[in-house]
C-alpha cells in the first residue's frame, strides 16, 4: 500500500520527536550539567541547557518564546493538513515542513514539561526523571536540552587582523539537539529545492510525485 503525503509527513514528525526525546532524556539522566564526552576529535556529547531558541539563541522572555513556538507550530500543522488534501503538492515539500514541525514540537516539549518532570541537582549529580520532591520549574518554563557539539576545526586569527587578531576561532561552536537539526535541515532544504513551492501557484498535478 502506497503511503500518502500526509502519512509520510506524520511518520517523519513522530520519528523525529521520538528520537529527539529519547536522546534528551538519556543525556539528562546520564550526564551532569556541563559534562562532556568525546566521541571523536570533531564530535562531542556536551550537555547544556538553554532558555532560548535553536542553538542556544535567546529572544525575549521565556514564556513569550514558548507561546510563540506553540502558535507557530499550530499554524504549521494546520497548513500541512490543508496541503495534504491538495492535489499536486510535492512530497519533498511536505517532508521539509514535517521536519520543521517536528523540531519545533520537540523543543516545545522541553519547555512545557521538563521543568515539571526533572529536578536540577548540582554537578556532578545527574537529574532524576519524576523526582519525588517535584521538578525544578513550572509548566512552560522548562529548559531545552542540547548535547550535539561538532568542533570541526579551530585556529587563532593572525595578530595583524584588526579587532579579531590573536583571538581563537572554532567552527562549529553552537551546541544543539536533534530537534534543532531537524528544523535546520527542513529550512535549508526548503530554500534550496522548494522555494517555488512556498507559493500555491507552483502546486501542479505534474509535480506531485517529486
Amino acid at each position: 500500500m502506497k503511503l500518502s503525503r500526509g502519512h509520510i509527513a506524520l511518520i517523519v514528525i513522530l520519528a523525529v520527536i521520538i528520537i529527539d526525546q529519547a536522546v534528551k532524556i538519556w543525556v539528562k539522566t546520564h550526564f551532569y550539567l556541563g559534562e562532556s564526552y568525546e566521541v571523536t576529535s570533531w564530535f562531542k556529547i556536551h550537555f547544556i541547557e538553554n532558555n532560548g531558541m535553536a542553538f542556544g539563541w535567546e529572544l525575549g522572555s521565556k514564556l513569550m518564546l514558548t507561546l510563540f513556538r506553540v502558535v507557530l507550530t499550530a499554524l504549521l500543522i494546520v497548513y500541512m493538513c490543508k496541503l495534504s488534501k491538495r492535489p499536486g503538492v510535492k512530497t519533498g515539500y511536505m517532508v521539509c515542513l514535517a521536519l520543521i514541525t517536528a523540531g519545533a514540537i520537540g523543543n516545545i516539549i522541553d519547555c512545557a514539561f521538563y521543568g515539571l518532570i526533572f529536578n536540577n541537582p548540582a554537578p556532578p549529580q545527574v537529574a532524576t526523571l519524576l523526582p519525588p520532591d517535584g521538578g525544578y520549574g513550572t509548566f512552560l518554563h522548562g529548559r531545552v536540552v542540547d548535547m550535539l557539539y561538532f568542533p570541526l576545526c579551530r585556529w587563532y586569527w593572525p595578530e595583524w587582523l584588526p579587532c579579531i587578531g590573536g583571538e581563537r576561532f572554532e567552527f562549529f561552536q553552537p551546541v544543539f539537539n536533534i530537534a534543532d537539526a531537524a528544523i535546520s535541515v527542513g529550512i535549508i532544504a526548503l530554500l534550496l529545492f522548494y522555494r517555488n513551492s512556498l507559493s500555491a501557484n507552483d502546486v501542479t498535478p505534474e509535480s506531485k510525485e517529486n
